[in-house]
């Protein structure tokens, strides 16, 4: 979304996930960051809370949008 100080860029499936930036690439780039982030703190909270547990972990491949 274009703002006066540039771009804002979220990912609406993946709420945290979001960031600015003065240009569009620059937006591009920060969220791609964002959204990493906010997989790996939803992973090591998924961590704590099985810990001890025992889990069945798979890859899941989804198909491309």
């Amino acid at each position: 979304m274009e703002v006066p100080e540039g771009y804002v860029a979220f990912i609406e499936e993946l709420p945290g996930a979001n960031t600015q930036g003065e240009t569009l690439e620059e937006a591009r780039e920060n969220l791609t960051e964002a959204a990493a982030l906010v997989l790996e703190a939803n992973r090591q909270l998924a961590e704590q809370s099985l810990e001890g547990a025992e889990v069945i972990r798979e890859t899941l491949v989804l198909p491309s949008a």
